[in-house]
């Protein structure tokens, strides 16, 4: 170990920064974050240290010297600036002026740190991970700051933003927790779990309330109820695993369980805790593996045994998802339960497929609807639908496409609208065909294309030839298609 890892008070504390450009004004930032009285000594300040000065004159007019948190010398640097410094920071483009600051601070036995320079260092500055007050520090010793701030990235996105109020509720229930379990061992099981049970999730989530009110229940009953279950509803997003969300990649790591549909993608799936077991919940036409109800029962049976559930579905689980349905039925048992929002079908195979589902010169309003049919027809609001500058975005509607596209035109949408079609939208096999109301139904035939597809009508979608970015690999349908004569791209 080369350096010894310490965290210095310096709230309150008057601490100097040489320098007056942008990595000063970076440092200067930090200090003040930390609770520090800076003293910036430069001639000159960068525009960002300027600002800053300027913003304090305005917020606390008329305020002592002493009482300031960030003061400017506008000297060149002496010895006797650093009389009552307790840290020290050299951050000038002068090496010379730097190694002066340097050997006048460690003659004074404070510690300083001169910028990309650890020969004249006694204290290096590392990468951290503020979730105050949990803070994480990477240093590389000044091997490689990059590495370290890589490092520190992935870390950022592994820890929940909601980690230090965590924390703070372990410092707030401390006393409570000590008088409740005598033994040390004791007062260990009950935060190992607390800390990794829906309390933590309710904080994570932001539900104070009820994270305090469950942690005060914990208290009253022992560690019982700590071992309950909970349900985890999670959008796994239109395909691309990287559109995830941190707290869905989190949870995906920590589930006992995970229920799952058709739609989630096996890359997807891929990601989820190794040893969770894994229980497939698809529906498609016709043919449910499961039924609702049945799923719903699922769900609550799993987390009265203690288990963490993942319920996993494709898109969002709001927008045709049928998570309402859901935490309905969990809320009526009692379950405690949190929902992760998923970047929608419509959001994300329109963006991959190059499509805005609004603009200015086109649309200026969206819809979303269903298209399953039901008897043969599709029911919709159709006089609502067809309106000028509109999108229409359909989920689940390739049955019945021609029906959708006849009764759009029946009710006064041109048949010359544009519309387009997108299969398995934002994933390598995505595939987008663009025409018309007239001619989308006969396109698609000619394409065989398969489930799951969003279709699009609306004058945006005239603008995929020119927008479209994201270029999949191309499978033989792909190629076939284009044999054919057929648009098949995005």
């Amino acid at each position: 170990m080369d350096f010894l890892p310490i965290f210095i008070d310096v709230r309150n504390r008057d601490c100097m920064v040489v320098g007056g450009g942008e990595v000063a004004a970076r440092k200067a930032a930090l200090l003040l974050r930390a609770g520090a009285h800076v003293t910036i000594i430069a001639p000159r300040l960068c525009e960002e240290l300027d600002s800053r000065l300027l913003e304090q004159r305005r917020e606390q007019p008329g305020k002592r010297l002493a009482q300031a948190r960030i003061t400017h010398r506008a000297e060149v640097f002496r010895s006797d600036h650093l009389a009552s410094a307790v840290l020290v920071i050299a951050a000038t483009d002068d090496a010379a002026v730097n190694r002066e600051v340097s050997e006048v601070a460690r003659g004074l036995r404070i510690p300083v740190n001169v910028v990309d320079d650890p020969a004249w260092c006694s204290f290096i500055m590392p990468s951290i991970v503020d979730r105050a007050p949990i803070l994480v520090a990477v240093s590389s010793g000044g091997a490689s700051p990059l590495l370290a701030r890589l490092l520190r990235a992935r870390l950022e996105a592994m820890i929940p933003m909601r980690y230090g109020r965590l924390a703070a509720y372990a410092a707030q229930f401390r006393e409570q927790v000590k008088q409740r379990f005598a033994a040390p061992q004791m007062r260990r099981r009950f935060w190992e779990k607390a800390l990794q049970g829906p309390f933590a999730e309710m904080v994570f989530a932001g539900r104070d309330q009820a994270a305090e009110a469950y942690l005060k229940r914990l208290l009253d009953n022992g560690t019982d109820e700590a071992s309950g279950g909970e349900v985890y509803l999670v959008g796994a997003g239109p395909g691309d695993p990287e559109l995830l969300t941190l707290r869905a990649m989190r949870l995906m790591q920590q589930a006992d369980v995970v229920v799952f549909d058709r739609l989630v993608s096996p890359e997807i799936l891929d990601m989820v805790r190794r040893d969770a077991t894994r229980i497939y919940a698809g529906k498609e036409r016709s043919k449910h593996v499961m039924p609702q109800e049945s799923i719903n029962q699922l769900l609550v049976r799993l987390a009265k045994e203690g288990k963490r559930v993942l319920r996993l579905k494709g898109g969002d689980p709001f927008i045709f998802g049928r998570g309402g349905e859901e935490i309905e039925t969990l809320s009526s048992h009692g379950i405690p339960f949190q929902v992760v929002p998923g970047i929608t079908a419509a959001t994300g195979a329109a963006s991959y497929a190059g499509i805005p589902l609004t603009h200015r010169d086109f649309a200026q309003s969206c819809v979303f609807v269903t298209g399953h049919l039901k008897d043969g027809t599709v029911n919709l609001d159709w006089p609502m639908l067809a309106r000028p500058n509109q999108t229409i975005v359909v989920y689940m509607g390739l049955l019945g496409l021609s029906e959708l596209c006849r009764q759009l035109i029946a009710h006064g949408l041109p048949s010359t609208t544009p519309a387009a079609i997108v299969q398995q939208g934002t994933t390598h096999k995505q595939r987008v065909l663009t025409g018309t109301l007239q001619t989308l139904p006969n396109l698609t035939a000619a394409a065989r294309l398969t489930p799951p597809t969003l279709i699009i009508v609306g004058e945006v979608v005239k603008l995929h030839g020119k927008l479209a970015w994201f270029e999949p690999q191309r499978d033989v349908d792909a190629r076939d298609a284009t044999a054919a004569g057929i648009s098949s791209g995005g």
